[in-house]
């Protein structure tokens, strides 16, 4: 078969391996459908003895894939979910859904940039080492480090989500998953950095999420992490991420400066300071209280009492900001799509100029048809809006 003399047999043996991997089936129970030994499909994964046409297909339907998916030599293979799944014994399906929804998007992502011929140059710093000193001080100047390569000093920073993606590079994502899930972290050779963000949450956790997991790309960029609501950071890599996410968002210096200017000439903090002061470092108010609280500048245990008299109602931030206009969550908008707006814009673009069918676009994407044909009526309604897409670069 033509196709299959268009890849190296170690290339195929990869995608082979991975395609198994990924439909989470064991090597003995692969090689009892094509009646064969267990060593002799290890070769197979190996690129050491060709796989036949009728062993081909055979694996596919196994597998729950196409002949043409597996074998186009432009498509992209990763392993996103393997890693996932090996992180722990008792890990819920719930995170191997996101890690699936992640790999889609990551493998389309990339086919699609590759085909286009967008040429995307990640701009990441160095990874740093964790494994000895005090961990908090560590995260506190890795952070601070940061901030000064990125060229913001100690100032808020205005969209987190745009310097992930745009100033450094990385694939970020943002879709509803489980409520259990707030965001999963890898990075692979092929592809970079990738995170994946719970669009259900309300922008502020987001917010940390975000920070959180780009605490493992500068502290522990090999792992892959997922994060999950009310997790315990209890090992050195997660309370490293912790104090990473704290210092990153609200670093020491700026935030008791700014807290100072809030508070001046008050006798006591009101909900009023907290919540401005959460506003103008885009964090939530409990994550506000509780950085004040680890930096002394509020006692121990001040969430909690603002949570008994009542906490911060819609009427306190009403008193706060007046009549000012909250900006809209677009990313929450977003995610009520079917597939993110830049993928889908892509996708038309692809279509458009006859590089994939809409056949090999439905695999692609994980779509119902009918549903790929909205997009893409939706896209090109747009007019020009395609050609934005092909600009993208990162420097």
């Amino acid at each position: 078969m033509t196709v299959m003399n268009e890849l190296p047999a170690r290339e195929i043996g990869r995608r082979l391996r991975l395609a198994r991997e990924n439909s989470n089936k064991l090597r003995d129970e692969v090689a009892k459908v094509l009646e064969v030994s267990c060593a002799t499909l290890a070769l197979i994964e190996q690129g050491e003895r060709q796989i036949r046409f009728d062993e081909l297909k055979k694996l596919v339907g196994l597998y729950g894939v196409s002949v043409n998916a597996l074998m186009r030599p432009e498509a992209v293979h990763i392993n996103l979910i393997p890693r996932f799944r090996r992180l722990k014994e008792s890990q819920s399906t719930s995170v191997i859904d996101a890690a699936k929804l992640l790999n889609i998007y990551v493998r389309a992502e990339v086919e699609l940039e590759n085909i286009l011929g967008i040429k995307r140059q990640p701009r990441y710093p160095d990874e740093r080492r964790i494994n000895d000193g005090n961990v908090k001080k560590l995260a506190k100047d890795h952070a601070s480090d940061l901030r000064m390569w990125l060229d913001i000093g100690l100032e808020p920073i205005s969209d987190i989500f745009s310097l992930l993606s745009s100033k450094m590079g990385i694939r970020l994502y943002q879709r509803n998953l489980h409520s259990s899930i707030s965001g999963l972290f890898v990075y692979d050779e092929a592809v970079g950095a990738c995170i994946l963000l719970n669009a259900k949450h309300q922008y502020t956790r987001r917010v940390y999420s975000a920070a959180h997991e780009l605490g493992h790309f500068i502290g522990t960029r090999h792992a892959p992490e997922t994060f999950e609501k009310g997790e315990m950071f209890s090992s050195r890599e997660e309370r490293y991420a912790d104090y990473f996410a704290q210092s990153f968002l609200a670093p020491e210096e700026s935030f008791s400066s700014k807290f100072r200017d809030i508070t001046a000439g008050s006798v006591k903090v009101t909900r009023k300071d907290v919540i401005l002061l959460a506003d103008c470092f885009g964090v939530s108010r409990e994550f506000c209280v509780r950085r004040l609280e680890e930096l002394n500048l509020m006692g121990q245990g001040t969430w909690e009492w603002f949570q008994a008299i009542g906490g911060m109602t819609a009427r306190h931030e009403k008193d706060a900001y007046g009549k000012k206009h909250r900006k809209n969550d677009q990313a929450k908008e977003d995610a009520e799509q079917p597939i993110s707006p830049r993928i889908g814009l892509m996708a038309t673009s692809a279509w458009e100029k006859g590089l994939r069918t809409e056949g090999q676009l439905v695999e692609l994407l994980g779509l119902h048809r009918l549903t790929l044909r909205t997009i893409f009526n939706e896209n090109q309604s747009e007019e020009g809006t395609t050609d934005d897409i092909l600009k993208f670069t990162v420097r």
